[in-house]
């Protein structure tokens, strides 16, 4: 079984992460590497039990991490549709909100911890303030999905698309943002954005490749290689500046926490930075 550090939220602040624009991933690996290990715990390998339609957790909390299940209308790299990631990425991300934040998620009674997963015409839905999907380069909104998630998204909901790669999973993507949002443009969002110093100051995004990648490329960060070298955040936001999209491109941020117990150099190398934005857009939206 393997082993993963455990991560301190006061250890954290106290090292001024908050304060200072240090170099976030030696800072972090610093401090895990003097914590002890999680004993007899792995953040992963588990089967889960929540499934599509299985609704909202029974157990509310502050925070429930909710995945848009969304119909594969095109294949882009080698990615698995709205499966990417799940649910491994789900669980451990909320185990480690509880350990960096003093929010409190949402459980299922049978043990999993709060995440969900929703259709864009689930009227569950709208019980979500946060929404995530992944491998968004073959998202595709059918008629009805368009209206009823422009709704959510207007009536104060959030999404982030993460996981997608180069120029041609962009235009299409793009193409999906623009049917939903007409009115509204994606713009690039740089490091002086409130956003990247929500708790941990992160002065650029992290290009974070999927594991399997990684190892296959020898260590290479860009899928796509020169097609996909710039990571980058984007932004939808509505008249008064609320971010009603977020969009990370080029990188696959949940792959560091989905993969976080599955090889230690790739754990050290990812798993920090992956968290550190996690939890900045996260208290983003608990926030605006």
């Amino acid at each position: 079984m393997r082993r993963t550090p455990t991560i301190c939220l006061r250890a954290l602040v106290g090292a001024g992460l908050r304060a200072a624009p240090i170099a976030l991933p030696l800072a972090l690996a610093g401090l895990l590497s003097t914590a002890g290990p999680v004993e007899a715990q792995r953040f992963g390998g588990m089967p889960s039990r929540v499934r599509l339609g299985s609704g909202l957790p029974d157990i509310p909390g502050g925070f429930t991490f909710c995945r848009l299940a969304y119909t594969s209308v095109r294949r882009d790299g080698s990615g698995n549709g709205w499966t990417t990631d799940f649910p491994e990425a789900d669980r451990n991300l909320l185990t480690r909100i509880q350990e960096l934040t003093t929010t409190r998620t949402s459980r299922w009674s049978h043990g999993e911890p709060g995440y969900a997963v929703v259709r864009a015409t689930d009227p569950e839905l709208h019980q979500c303030p946060f929404v995530m999907a992944t491998d968004v380069g073959e998202l595709g909104f059918m008629q009805d999905e368009l209206e009823a998630f422009r709704d959510y998204l207007a009536k104060g909901g959030f999404f982030w698309a993460d996981d997608f790669w180069g120029s041609q999973g962009w235009s299409h993507f793009a193409e999906q943002i623009r049917r939903l949002l007409p009115e509204h443009q994606l713009v690039e969002l740089t490091p002086d954005h409130p956003l990247f110093s929500q708790l941990y100051i992160i002065t650029k995004v992290p290009q974070i490749p999927s594991i399997n990648s990684w190892r296959s490329s020898g260590g290479a960060t860009s899928e796509m290689g020169r097609d996909s070298e710039r990571p980058s955040m984007w932004a939808v936001s509505d008249e008064d500046g609320r971010i009603l999209v977020l969009v990370t491109h080029n990188t696959d941020i949940s792959d560091g926490w989905e993969r976080e117990a599955y090889d230690d150099r790739f754990f050290y190398l990812f798993s920090p930075e992956a968290y550190a934005v996690a939890v900045n857009v996260l208290l983003w939206t608990m926030s605006h």
